[in-house]
């Protein structure tokens, strides 16, 4: 899947090539051409923003100021024309990642991209469960699913990440039980039962490789995933 960009410049030929230069390169571009669009554009989940500071509406600081509150914490580049030491630490200080003035070489620019997307995928990797198209996000206790967000309660997000964190292993029902619902915790086997059932059923096709052993309990078959992506 191309890795998305936003990009916000009301220099419309500036914007225009950029954009051009970007998705030759293999990426997904969202272009706007003010401060108060790219706030609306976060709804698209940019993998990274790149951010011009004088813009109508809302300046680039601001911006970045924003989405910093907002707790994203999607790379941001500044790429202005506004290069002095004031206006660099100014940047930091609202949160960017990076500070490239213009002119500015685009095989630099493409390098420092990558290289902030190759760091942003290593800290999500840290906070993240992924098996091929389904992804737990950890710290936020949300699930995606081939790319679309689907609501799980607590304890379903709970016991579906304690079968993904232990993957292709056997666990009883007394196990997850306690590990999930805790032991202090007055429930019965059936509860179990009828949570995977809720579970497999919001997973649609991934629900599949949750596999009962009869008289046992349930394991997440990760070879299943494996087999099912490359069929």
């Amino acid at each position: 899947m191309a890795r998305k960009i936003l990009i916000a410049d009301d220099e419309e030929d500036f914007l225009e090539i950029l954009s051009y230069n970007l998705r030759n390169e293999g990426f997904e571009v969202v272009a706007v051409a003010d401060g108060q669009a790219a706030l609306h554009a976060l709804s698209e989940q940019p993998d990274l923003i790149i951010l011009d500071i004088m813009m109508p509406e809302v300046n680039g600081y601001e911006v970045c100021q924003t989405i910093r509150a907002r707790g994203i914490t999607t790379p941001v580049i500044f790429l202005t024309a506004r290069d002095s030491d004031f206006d660099e630490v100014r940047g930091f200080e609202m949160g960017a990642d990076d500070y490239i003035t213009k002119p500015f070489s685009p095989m630099a620019l493409l390098a420092r991209i990558r290289s902030h997307l190759r760091k942003a995928s290593r800290e999500q990797a840290r906070t993240n469960l992924e098996i091929g198209d389904l992804i737990l996000d950890m710290e936020n206790y949300r699930i995606t699913l081939h790319g679309q967000i689907i609501e799980f309660t607590k304890t379903e997000f709970n016991l579906l990440a304690f079968l993904l964190q232990r993957p292709n292993k056997v666990h009883s029902r007394e196990s997850l039980l306690s590990n999930v619902w805790g032991e202090d915790t007055f429930v019965v086997d059936r509860t179990v039962d009828v949570h995977v059932g809720k579970i497999r059923k919001k997973l649609g096709d991934y629900g599949d490789f949750i596999e009962t052993k009869p008289g046992v309990g349930y394991r997440f078959n990760t070879q299943r995933v494996g087999d099912a992506d490359q069929a």
